[in-house]
């Protein structure tokens, strides 16, 4: 592979424009695509094989036209102090409002009035305007939705309170500010880590194409695919992360080789053909992880995960081309003031006849003495860890899980509208109607009876509400059945908010009480409602966290196996992990659940985990540690294999990747830290979460674990079976047998009497090496 690579990097650098052109048509097109597809609605949101999703179904079926997923809005009045919502003229304009939701657009469903519906309070302070549509809440237009927040602003000039509630005014956050504040902390980190503002642009400019590919074609293909408007998110916020990373280490290595004299042209197909390995086999990492988001079973996270991955895999090409197509635009300006100055002085003396950059070992151990001269913190760090490596592995392994403890409480759910933050109209809304009617009505259940194998429908359903109301709830509304009589729906209101542990038990107290009923009658009884669809979901995430882990720990130890030819490497690597994951999970727990902290993130409410943050946090904090992982132990293995020992190769492998991995953890960090901010209880909680998952696994498990753990191994960290070693392809990871094509290729291949676009420079096998 490196070989392919190091003439692919060659290629791209010498046909400069005709790649940095198809790149550019590739955007233009993209974007053309997504200006002129039509505008993306949601994904039809489904969970198979739930008792909430076939309740759903059923009432489609057998109450065609009651939109049953249809998007839901409860507009709740509040009287003037003194005063009551029935009294006349409160009550006609909360009539009038009603008439005008009714005619305010084409998808409303039905509009219950409050006092048909017996929706007013019994101390008459408090009535809420029930509105169902036709769609769910991502299809509803932003016409329909001016038209709801407008419907209460006559009645607030009368002197009512008014505010609105449900998921039909919930849209996706926008994210813009948040990823431009990543983008500035990720421009000040790369110039400070190269000391170019041309170096720390590349990697800037390359994701920012990649992101803009990644994005547009999801957008063009939203509706044919029905992706629906939460995928870009998921998409922009990986495809940032990886996009920086990957092109952060190709730069990083060209730079390296540039300092080492290479010719820029041989610099840049020695980067591609090292670096540019690690990051093929981090990006194969990546796509695993969320590829592997299939075996949760929910069509949307599926789809969000196939684009997200297609946008890592163009993130991972344009590294391996664009990049060094744009290093050979930058010429010298790639390298530091400093640096280009060294330069030009070392080329003065190569003019007077001194010597040309060679690959004699002479030339390598007097760079290794400089290097030893004045060694970066890296190397200083690593030589710190060799001489007390059980100190630094006690310490992080216990550190970690100390942080991890709280994890064991993880209580996973959907936040509802009291996680909103205060000042919204939602959480004022969901205030107002806990205080009126009682928490419960925030999350009413419904009850969907299926009598057709029953000899009385009827009676089966009047035992259903008996049932019910013998559980302990606070209202059972009469069956409604449909036109041929074998089905009911019952609405019922429990006594606690909807993402409390009481209302999960009331509905599982009520589908054990079915269990019951169908023995005894044969009819069938299912609870549905946002509340158990929520209820369901999280379960269902739950029983996929462990199925989803061992895949993608799995097969990426495999991939490992392959990089690294060892089994104790990839077994670590993948064990670090683990550890990063249960650490982050348990600050999560303790900021977002127990409210440590929570002043200072900006928690207003406690409560559940978002039921699907720890998968989605896994796979996006393992392909990021996977990158770490692969580049910085990639330059130890080459330095092995090179014929050091295994305590000064983990020195090497500090020194020049060091530096580069802590920016790309740093600009990391910044981007997932940016989401805090958010008002949204959930975004703020996945930024905080890969935030955190970041600083552990590159700080303490990649930086600090895990060279203290090969240094206790030494020798055989790198052990692999010889009937393992046979059977597994060699992948040349590390350039091993590029170095050697590259150093014998004169001798094997005589003179090469061929010219390139760099003219003679002495290395004819090179030449021939790259003939494409």
């Amino acid at each position: 592979m490196a070989t392919f690579l190091y003439k692919l990097g060659r290629l791209t650098f010498r046909r400069r424009r005709f790649v940095a052109l198809i790149w550019v048509a590739l955007l233009a097109l993209a974007g053309f695509g997504a200006a002129s597809a039509s505008t993306a609605t949601s994904s039809s949101f489904s969970i198979p094989g739930t008792e909430a999703q076939r309740a759903f179904d059923l009432l489609e079926q057998r109450f065609p036209g009651a939109s049953a997923d249809g998007a839901t809005a409860r507009v709740v009045f509040k009287a003037p102090e003194g005063e009551k919502v029935t009294d006349a003229a409160n009550k006609g304009e909360i009539t009038g409002i009603v008439k005008e939701l009714r005619s305010g657009s084409d998808q409303v469903a039905q509009v219950a009035d409050p006092f048909e519906a017996q929706a007013v309070s019994q101390d008459g302070s408090t009535a809420y305007i029930s509105v169902s549509y036709k769609v769910n809440s991502m299809e509803l237009t932003d016409q329909t939705r001016d038209a709801l927040e407008e419907a209460g602003k006559d009645a607030q000039g009368s002197g009512m309170k008014v505010e609105i509630g449900g998921d039909a005014l919930q849209v996706m956050p926008h994210t813009g500010t948040a990823e431009i504040i990543g983008v500035v902390i990720a421009a000040i980190v790369l110039v400070i880590t190269f000391g170019s503002l041309i170096a720390a642009g590349l990697p800037l400019v390359t994701a920012l194409i990649g992101v803009g590919i990644g994005v547009s074609l999801i957008t063009a293909l939203a509706n044919v695919l029905d992706l629906g408007s939460t995928t870009p998110i998921l998409a922009s916020m990986i495809g940032l992360a990886v996009g920086i990373d990957y092109a952060l280490f190709i730069v990083s290595r060209y730079r390296a080789e540039l300092a080492d004299g290479r010719e820029r042209e041989d610099a840049a197909g020695r980067a591609v053909g090292t670096a540019g390995s690690a990051v093929v086999f981090a990006g194969l990492t990546v796509v695993i992880a969320l590829v592997g988001l299939a075996v949760v079973n929910i069509p949307m996270l599926t789809k969000m995960g196939f684009a997200a991955a297609g946008t890592v895999a163009i993130a991972v090409v344009i590294a391996l081309t664009l990049v060094p197509a744009l290093l050979g635009f930058a010429g010298k300006r790639v390298m530091g003031r400093k640096a280009r100055k060294g330069a030009e002085t070392a080329e003065s003396t190569d003019a007077k006849g001194a010597k040309t950059p060679s690959l004699d070992k002479a030339e390598g151990t007097a760079k290794a003495k400089s290097a030893d001269a004045k060694p970066n913190m890296g190397t200083r760090w690593a030589r710190f860890v060799l001489r007390r490596p059980v100190w630094v592995m006690v310490v992080g392994i216990l550190g970690l899980g100390v942080v991890a403890v709280p994890a064991a409480s993880l209580e996973m759910g959907l936040p509802d509208d009291g996680a909103q933050p205060k000042s919204t109209t939602q959480r004022q809304a969901y205030d107002m109607l806990s205080d009126g009617f009682g928490p419960g009505f925030n999350g009413p259940l419904m009850i969907v009876m299926d009598g057709k194998d029953s000899s009385d429908p009827k009676a089966a359903a009047e035992r259903v509400s008996k049932e019910i109301e013998s559980i302990g709830v606070v209202a059972v509304t009469p069956a409604q059945f449909n036109k041929a009589g074998d089905t009911a729906m019952i609405t019922v209101i429990p006594k606690d908010r909807p993402s409390s542990h009481a209302t999960e038990e009331v509905v599982h107290d009520i589908r054990d009480a079915g269990k019951d009923i169908k023995a005894d009658t044969g009819a069938e009884v299912l609870v549905t409602g946002a509340t158990a669809m929520n209820i369901d979901f999280s379960q269902k995430m739950n029983d996929a966290l462990l199925p989803y882990l061992a895949l993608v720990v799995g097969l990426a130890f495999l991939l490992l196996m392959l990089v690294f030819r060892s089994i104790l490497v990839p077994l670590k690597a993948a064990l670090g992990f683990l550890l990063s994951v249960v650490a982050a999970l348990g600050a999560v727990v303790a900021v977002f659940q127990w409210g440590w902290l929570g002043s200072l993130f900006g928690v207003e409410q406690t409560g559940p985990i978002m039921s699907m943050m720890p998968i989605f946090m896994i796979g996006v904090v393992f392909g990021l540690a996977m990158d770490y992982e692969v580049f910085l132990v990639t330059r130890m293995r080459e330095a092995y294999v090179h014929g050091e020992s295994p305590g000064q190769a983990i020195v090497t492998g500090f020194q020049h990747g060091a530096r580069v991995v802590t920016a790309a953890a740093v600009i990391m960090m910044a981007v997932f830290a940016g989401f805090i901010g958010s008002s949204e209880q959930m975004v703020k909680m996945i930024g905080f979460s890969l935030a955190v998952a970041v600083l552990f696994d590159a700080f303490v498990v990649r930086m600090a674990i895990v060279p203290a753990v090969l240094a206790l191994l030494g020798r055989k960290a790198w052990w692999l079976p010889r009937w393992l070693d046979r059977a597994l392809p060699n992948v040349d990871v590390e350039g091993e047998k590029l170095q050697k094509q590259l150093t014998e290729g004169p001798a094997a291949s005589g003179s090469d009497s061929g010219s390139d676009s760099d003219g003679g420079d002495g290395h004819g096998g090179e030449r021939e090496l790259v003939r494409v």
